[in-house]
């Protein structure tokens, strides 16, 4: 039974620039899951983290070209890839808005609880659901989620004075409803 070809780093790097189909499979079974160690402890989702895995050794088969064994070793070369690629996911916008709708939905609003809720047996939680929808999302990261003015400015992206002044409007708007 023949064994698994071992490459040296210049080997490797030759047959990738020669696209060579073999070379690339060894790559990603010796490197896959320590580049994926670097993606997951900047992304801890997992599902994404494992999109952008993928997206980096497409990038890596895209730009071997551009490797200089003169600045660096393959793997170095390879980690800042992954590194970059998931901090650039963290700050895409496409990134910023699906961790920012999914924080507040009717299903999630209507989950039952396990335990008593003060919150749920005042039906808070359906008196929120009239609120605009930007004071929604706010009432929802902070006091139901318990992120500061602060924390949620930068989640929405939004400067901390619009995020206090619409805190504000929303908890008026509740008390008017509560005393209704």
């Amino acid at each position: 039974m023949k064994g698994s070809p071992t490459y040296t780093e210049q080997e490797l790097v030759g047959l990738l620039k020669q696209r060579t189909q073999a070379a690339f499979s060894y790559l990603y079974d010796h490197y896959a899951s320590t580049l994926n160690g670097v993606i997951a402890g900047i992304i801890q989702d997992t599902e994404v983290s494992g999109d952008v895995l993928q997206e980096v050794f497409v990038k890596i088969w895209r730009q071997i070209e551009q490797y200089d064994p003169g600045k660096g070793r393959l793997f170095t070369w390879m980690y800042n890839i992954a590194r970059t690629t998931a901090i650039d996911t963290l700050r895409s916008r496409d990134w910023k808005n699906s961790k920012r709708n999914n924080s507040l939905t009717e299903e999630y609003a209507l989950l039952p609880d396990h335990g008593p809720n003060p919150a749920e047996e005042l039906g808070l939680r359906k008196i929120i659901q009239t609120l605009r929808e930007e004071y929604k999302v706010l009432v929802e990261l902070s006091y139901f989620q318990g992120y500061t003015q602060e924390e949620i400015a930068g989640i929405l992206n939004i400067p901390l004075g619009t995020v206090k002044t619409r805190i504000r409007a929303a908890i008026l708007q509740l008390r008017q409803q509560v005393k209704l």
